[in-house]
Protein backbone atom coordinates (compact mmCIF):
# COMPACT_ATOMS: atom_id res chain seq x y z
CA UNK A 1 0.00 0.00 0.00
CA UNK A 2 1.92 3.37 -1.40
CA UNK A 3 1.02 6.40 1.02
CA UNK A 4 0.07 9.78 -0.57
CA UNK A 5 2.56 12.35 -1.44
CA UNK A 6 2.09 15.26 1.10
CA UNK A 7 4.03 17.58 -1.00
CA UNK A 8 2.23 20.34 -3.56
CA UNK A 9 3.99 19.33 -6.64
CA UNK A 10 4.19 22.41 -9.30
CA UNK A 11 5.05 23.30 -12.67
CA UNK A 12 8.28 20.99 -13.28
CA UNK A 13 9.62 23.94 -15.74
CA UNK A 14 8.14 27.49 -17.03
CA UNK A 15 9.34 28.86 -20.39
CA UNK A 16 10.09 32.53 -20.34
CA UNK A 17 9.37 34.29 -23.44
CA UNK A 18 11.72 36.12 -25.49
CA UNK A 19 10.13 39.00 -25.31
CA UNK A 20 9.42 39.24 -21.90
CA UNK A 21 10.83 40.85 -19.50
CA UNK A 22 9.08 39.65 -15.97
CA UNK A 23 7.30 37.18 -15.47
CA UNK A 24 4.89 35.97 -12.72
CA UNK A 25 4.54 32.61 -11.21
CA UNK A 26 1.68 32.02 -9.31
CA UNK A 27 2.08 29.50 -6.34
CA UNK A 28 0.03 26.56 -7.53
CA UNK A 29 3.56 26.62 -10.32
CA UNK A 30 6.07 26.29 -7.43
CA UNK A 31 6.52 23.01 -5.68
CA UNK A 32 5.51 23.39 -1.86
CA UNK A 33 7.12 21.00 0.67
CA UNK A 34 3.93 19.84 2.96
CA UNK A 35 2.12 21.69 0.36
CA UNK A 36 -1.14 19.10 0.12
CA UNK A 37 -1.58 18.64 3.80
CA UNK A 38 -3.97 21.42 4.67
CA UNK A 39 -3.13 21.16 8.37
CA UNK A 40 0.31 22.99 7.21
CA UNK A 41 -0.87 25.15 4.38
CA UNK A 42 -3.28 25.93 1.71
CA UNK A 43 -2.92 26.58 -1.83
CA UNK A 44 -5.51 27.46 -4.26
CA UNK A 45 -5.54 27.72 -7.82
CA UNK A 46 -6.13 31.44 -8.40
CA UNK A 47 -4.82 33.18 -4.62
CA UNK A 48 -2.35 33.21 -2.55
CA UNK A 49 -0.25 30.11 -0.87
CA UNK A 50 -1.11 30.40 2.73
CA UNK A 51 1.49 28.63 5.45
CA UNK A 52 -0.34 28.13 8.32
CA UNK A 53 2.17 26.20 10.11
CA UNK A 54 5.82 24.06 9.25
CA UNK A 55 9.08 23.14 11.02
CA UNK A 56 10.69 22.93 7.11
CA UNK A 57 10.04 25.93 4.66
CA UNK A 58 10.77 24.82 1.17
CA UNK A 59 9.30 26.19 -1.73
CA UNK A 60 10.48 25.91 -5.29
CA UNK A 61 10.32 26.70 -9.16
CA UNK A 62 12.10 26.44 -12.26
CA UNK A 63 11.74 28.62 -15.31
CA UNK A 64 13.44 28.14 -18.80
CA UNK A 65 14.25 29.70 -21.57
CA UNK A 66 15.54 32.53 -20.24
CA UNK A 67 19.13 33.77 -22.13
CA UNK A 68 22.36 32.82 -20.33
CA UNK A 69 24.06 35.55 -21.33
CA UNK A 70 21.08 38.28 -19.26
CA UNK A 71 21.13 38.94 -15.58
CA UNK A 72 17.92 38.32 -13.76
CA UNK A 73 16.20 38.98 -10.67
CA UNK A 74 14.36 36.61 -8.90
CA UNK A 75 12.11 36.73 -6.20
CA UNK A 76 8.90 36.41 -4.03
CA UNK A 77 6.27 38.46 -3.22
CA UNK A 78 5.29 37.94 0.32
CA UNK A 79 3.00 39.06 3.45
CA UNK A 80 2.60 37.87 7.21
CA UNK A 81 -0.70 37.37 8.65
CA UNK A 82 -1.52 39.09 11.74
CA UNK A 83 -1.16 36.19 13.69
CA UNK A 84 2.17 35.18 12.17
CA UNK A 85 4.74 33.51 14.84
CA UNK A 86 8.16 31.74 14.76
CA UNK A 87 9.98 34.35 12.31
CA UNK A 88 12.04 36.02 15.09
CA UNK A 89 15.46 34.55 14.30
CA UNK A 90 14.86 32.61 11.43
CA UNK A 91 15.93 34.23 8.34
CA UNK A 92 14.09 32.75 5.15
CA UNK A 93 16.79 32.43 1.88
CA UNK A 94 16.36 32.88 -1.62
CA UNK A 95 18.53 30.42 -3.58
CA UNK A 96 19.25 30.89 -6.90
CA UNK A 97 21.79 28.88 -9.77
CA UNK A 98 21.45 28.41 -13.29
CA UNK A 99 21.77 25.18 -14.88
CA UNK A 100 21.59 21.78 -13.15
CA UNK A 101 25.29 21.93 -12.20
CA UNK A 102 26.26 25.15 -11.04
CA UNK A 103 26.09 26.07 -7.06
CA UNK A 104 23.39 27.78 -5.77
CA UNK A 105 23.67 31.40 -4.35
CA UNK A 106 21.67 32.94 -1.22
CA UNK A 107 20.46 35.69 0.19
CA UNK A 108 18.95 35.92 3.62
CA UNK A 109 16.27 37.67 4.64
CA UNK A 110 14.52 38.87 8.40
CA UNK A 111 10.82 38.68 8.62
CA UNK A 112 10.99 39.99 12.03
CA UNK A 113 9.28 42.97 11.00
CA UNK A 114 6.16 42.28 9.11
CA UNK A 115 5.27 44.27 6.22
CA UNK A 116 2.07 43.88 4.02
CA UNK A 117 2.82 42.74 0.25
CA UNK A 118 7.00 43.02 0.33
CA UNK A 119 9.31 41.73 -2.41
CA UNK A 120 12.41 39.60 -1.48
CA UNK A 121 14.46 39.16 -4.03
CA UNK A 122 18.17 37.86 -5.59
CA UNK A 123 19.85 38.74 -8.51
CA UNK A 124 21.41 35.55 -11.09
CA UNK A 125 24.44 36.70 -12.58
CA UNK A 126 25.00 35.63 -16.88
CA UNK A 127 27.17 33.19 -17.13
CA UNK A 128 29.18 34.55 -20.02
CA UNK A 129 30.65 30.97 -21.32
CA UNK A 130 30.49 30.96 -24.75
CA UNK A 131 29.06 27.77 -26.71
CA UNK A 132 28.89 26.42 -30.09
CA UNK A 133 26.09 24.35 -31.91
CA UNK A 134 27.23 21.15 -31.01
CA UNK A 135 26.41 22.67 -26.95
CA UNK A 136 22.82 22.49 -27.62
CA UNK A 137 22.03 20.95 -24.68
CA UNK A 138 24.25 22.78 -22.63
CA UNK A 139 22.63 25.78 -23.90
CA UNK A 140 19.53 24.65 -23.17
CA UNK A 141 20.25 23.40 -19.68
CA UNK A 142 21.53 27.02 -18.74
CA UNK A 143 19.06 28.39 -19.94
CA UNK A 144 16.86 27.08 -16.66
CA UNK A 145 16.92 29.39 -13.48
CA UNK A 146 16.04 27.04 -10.43
CA UNK A 147 15.08 28.72 -7.58
CA UNK A 148 13.63 28.57 -3.91
CA UNK A 149 12.42 30.21 -0.44
CA UNK A 150 13.88 28.44 2.24
CA UNK A 151 14.27 28.11 6.12
CA UNK A 152 14.69 24.75 6.97
CA UNK A 153 17.90 25.16 9.42
CA UNK A 154 15.93 26.10 12.59
CA UNK A 155 13.56 23.53 12.95
CA UNK A 156 11.34 26.23 14.59
CA UNK A 157 7.64 25.96 14.22
CA UNK A 158 6.93 29.02 12.02
CA UNK A 159 3.59 30.02 10.42
CA UNK A 160 1.24 32.74 8.37
CA UNK A 161 3.29 33.60 5.65
CA UNK A 162 1.01 33.98 2.61
CA UNK A 163 3.15 34.00 -0.78
CA UNK A 164 1.17 35.70 -3.29
CA UNK A 165 3.70 34.84 -6.22
CA UNK A 166 6.80 34.22 -7.56
CA UNK A 167 8.91 36.22 -10.16
CA UNK A 168 11.94 36.55 -12.66
CA UNK A 169 12.58 39.62 -13.92
CA UNK A 170 15.62 40.50 -16.48
CA UNK A 171 17.86 43.35 -15.51
CA UNK A 172 18.89 45.65 -17.81
CA UNK A 173 22.39 47.02 -17.18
Amino acid sequence: MSTPNPHHVGAPSLELELVQKRMEIKPKDLSIVWGKDNRYWSVSEDGAAELYQVSWLEVTGCVSKTDPDKKYEVGFRISLTADAFGWSGSPVYILVKRGKTAKFKGHKFSLDTPKDNDDIKAEIDPINIPTTDEDADAKEENSKVYFGLYEVWRGKWKGGLKIHHAFIQEIVV
